[in-house]
């Protein structure tokens, strides 16, 4: 006799996220690094943490001027090389 074997795990829709949810999101972490003298990176993992969202699922939530934050943050504490920037 042939077992009928079934999906035990269902395939979930992954949804990306608005451009709302990723200002709103941005506003956020910017608000509480601002207010709890954080860096970019320590107030993402702190709102994870609050909140229970997975650090993946944020990424998602990053915005362009947050991720040029963070590259700016990253390249003072020398976890990223320094780019070169033209003298202003």
């Amino acid at each position: 006799m042939l077992l009928k074997l079934e999906t035990i795990y269902s395939i979930q829709e992954v949804k990306m996220p608005t451009k709302n949810e990723i200002s709103e999101f941005s506003m956020k972490i910017a608000e509480m690094a601002e207010e709890s003298n954080l860096t970019i990176m320590d107030a993402i993992v702190v709102y994870c943490e609050q909140t229970g969202i997975e650090i993946d699922v944020a990424s998602t939530l990053v915005s362009s001027a947050l991720k040029a934050k963070l590259r700016e943050e990253a390249q003072e504490l020398n976890l990223l090389k320094k780019s070169a920037k033209l003298p202003i």
